[in-house]
């Protein structure tokens, strides 16, 4: 299995009708100057937006993008130099690893860049990441710039629909919905994992919630650390990385974690049994407080490894 890193994903799978739109636009230099996508983490809007910028800036280049097939061509060279973080033309920001927050200092370096004269003739794309991550401060300095965008400049900010984003931000972006159904989800993670998503993950595994990205870093988790997940039940898959303390190592799965904690109490005759609803009220609320305040997770995975799954 290859790196799901959108930005070296040459290939565009189920958001197809997503890219047509913004390639229409785009054609009839009706391009909004801010675009917002929003929707689950791991559905692949970053991926989208990788590959309309290639699009874009590979139009008079060798290799431009294939529309037709969806595909960036790995030799082109905007994708060479959008892989190397080298392209004049886009400009990238996200939370940094050691930070919780997109801070002010990283607003204020776009701003300056914004002021300098441009390399080419060619659009600039300026590509903000998990935007629910802007402090205060950098989304009041965001807005200044949003509200006259320079020429030719054209803003795509990234937003998962499960963290909410303020309206003032929102009222001046043209905002993209991406919604893939659950059988969507899941053909494209089987390609991601070119055809194996049956001999990879059981299919207790696999929730309402899954994202493509989501079943992929699964199945590679799996793999990197040995785990036959193909024989693993959903319990098991909980008591598992509880009782190893995984969810330490590899951030992706304390999300996993609490959307299966619901999965799992939801299977427990959830309607008919007063002592599991409870439960499921309990557990629910707890989850919410630890996801709002930041705060440790250990002590409540214990508590439902205890309780719930050893109970």
């Amino acid at each position: 299995m290859s790196e799901l890193k959108p930005i070296i994903q040459t290939k565009l799978f189920g958001l197809e009708k997503y890219l047509n739109d913004l390639i229409k636009l785009e054609n009839l230099n009706k391009l909004p100057s801010k675009i917002l996508f929003s929707g689950q983490k791991g559905i692949g809007k970053s991926t989208l937006a990788y590959h309309f910028i290639n699009y874009v800036l590979s139009k008079d280049e060798n290799l431009k993008y294939d529309s037709a097939n969806f595909r960036i061509n790995p030799e082109n060279h905007s994708f060479k130099t959008v892989k190397n973080l080298s392209n004049p033309n886009l400009i990238l920001i996200d939370v940094k690893d050691e930070k919780f927050n997109i801070d002010i200092n990283q607003i204020r370096d776009l701003i300056s860049k914004l002021n300098k004269s441009s390399f080419n003739q060619k659009p600039r794309f300026i590509l903000i990441d998990n935007i629910e991550f802007l402090n205060s401060n950098s989304i009041n300095a965001l807005l200044k710039v949003l509200e006259e965008p320079p020429t030719n400049v054209y803003f795509i900010l990234i937003n998962n629909c499960n963290k909410k984003i303020i309206p003032t931000l929102l009222s001046r972006c043209i905002n993209f919905k991406i919604f893939l159904s659950n059988s969507e989800n899941l053909d494209i993670a089987n390609k991601l994992l070119d055809g194996n998503l049956n001999k990879t993950l059981n299919n207790d595994l696999i929730s309402y919630y899954s994202t493509p990205g989501d079943i992929y870093k699964l199945a590679k988790f799996g793999e990197k650390n040995k785990y036959d997940l193909l024989s693993f039940s959903l319990k098991k898959f909980l008591v598992t990385v509880i009782e190893d303390n995984e969810y330490k190592k590899n951030i992706f799965l304390k999300d996993l974690i609490f959307n299966y904690i619901e999965s799992y109490l939801v299977k427990l005759n959830l309607k008919t049994n007063l002592k599991i609803f409870k439960k499921y009220n309990y557990f629910i609320k707890k989850i919410a407080i630890v996801k709002r305040f930041n705060l440790d997770v250990e002590s409540l995975f214990i508590e439902f490894n205890e309780e719930i799954l050893n109970g």
